[in-house]
């Protein structure tokens, strides 16, 4: 089992500011091994998929009473029949008990709740892993991809086709997989790029809703980030216009059929990587990107305060940065 500390230190910060963490994150992401390494001595764990576990809590008060251990994790709890009743009950009439709640997304999470979005793995966690950095764009940050001797085609068309059936349809009661399929397979290739709703519905052939309900639940899921524009200054700025970017490294250049990668490949990649570490950094800072009429752009934004924005440019190639976005989205907002 690779030890993946920061993401402890996370749940445990959790702990603190209310009774029950959620930590949800794309399939495969390693969720359930994670809440696993919390230690058998001191955590009570539930596989929500076993039919048994719906009995066991079909009276919360009843199943918390009899806890022997401090902390419960309930893996997988959208498979409960009402998974918001059981969190209530645990957070409102045991307070002291810490509840650890793992699941795709927090359409069943209760109110008193802090949220852990888990990430692919981070660049900084690689050395645990044993992987190279390049071998992390290649593969992505899926545990079982990322430490496969070979990139196997196989294991990212299991994982949509079970992403679907798992996730999406019991979730949001999708039931055209070749529909849905064919956005998300056309936001894994144009992934990093601006989003047009009724251009992309025009070119696979589906309505302007279906699009954006089909994104809204893949955005809940996280399996794609939508990032709104950075705007204020009134200089010309984009201030519509979304970029849409997908979860991970390895579907993005499965999806491209860069295999293996070429020089020009490891740019974008690393940029869904940088992305993934403000994500897991700054999880309760809205991210967003800057580009104005003219073309100028800079790649992230992290919108502290209204004085106080990060500015953030990503290159795989040191010697390819240029500076001149920066500067000029610095004469609009010096601060940050």
């Amino acid at each position: 089992m690779n030890s993946r500390p920061f993401w402890l230190k996370r749940i445990e910060e959790a702990w603190r500011e209310a009774p029950i963490a959620w930590l949800c994150g794309v399939r495969r992401s390693g969720k359930t091994t994670l809440a696993g390494s919390l230690g058998p001595e001191r955590t009570l764990f539930l596989n929500c998929d076993l039919p048994t576990v719906e009995d066991m809590v079909r009276d919360p008060q009843v199943f918390f009473r009899g806890c022997s251990k401090p902390v419960v994790v309930f893996d997988e709890i959208h498979q409960l029949r009402d998974p918001a009743r059981v969190l209530k009950i645990g957070a409102d009439v045991f307070p002291k008990l810490r509840i650890l709640a793992t699941g795709s997304s927090t359409l069943a999470a209760t109110g008193r709740k802090r949220v852990v979005h888990l990430t692919p793995v981070l660049w900084d966690e690689l050395p645990v892993f044993g992987v190279t950095l390049p071998q992390r764009l290649f593969h992505g940050g899926l545990p079982p991809a990322l430490l496969a001797p070979a990139k196997q085609p196989a294991f990212y068309r299991e994982w949509m086709d079970s992403f679907f059936a798992r996730d999406i349809q019991r979730l949001f009661g999708f039931r055209d997989m070749d529909r849905f399929n064919a956005l998300f397979g056309d936001l894994l290739r144009q992934s990093g790029g601006q989003f047009e709703v009724t251009k992309t519905a025009a070119a696979l052939g589906i309505t302007r809703p279906t699009v954006e309900s089909h994104l809204r639940a893949l955005e809940i899921t996280h399996a794609v980030t939508v990032l709104r524009p950075f705007h204020g200054g009134g200089q010309n700025e984009i201030i519509k216009q979304p970029k849409v970017y997908a979860f991970d490294t390895g579907f993005v250049s499965f999806a491209r059929g860069w295999d293996p990668l070429r020089p020009d490949d490891f740019g974008p990649l690393w940029e869904h990587l940088v992305l993934e570490h403000l994500q897991a950094h700054f999880q309760d800072t809205p991210i967003r990107y800057w580009r104005d009429k003219a073309g100028h752009e800079v790649d992230f934004v992290l919108a502290h305060r209204r004085d106080d924005v990060t500015a953030v440019e990503c290159k795989w190639d040191p010697g390819a940065f240029d500076s001149s976005a920066l500067k000029l989205f610095r004469t609009f907002y010096p601060k940050g």
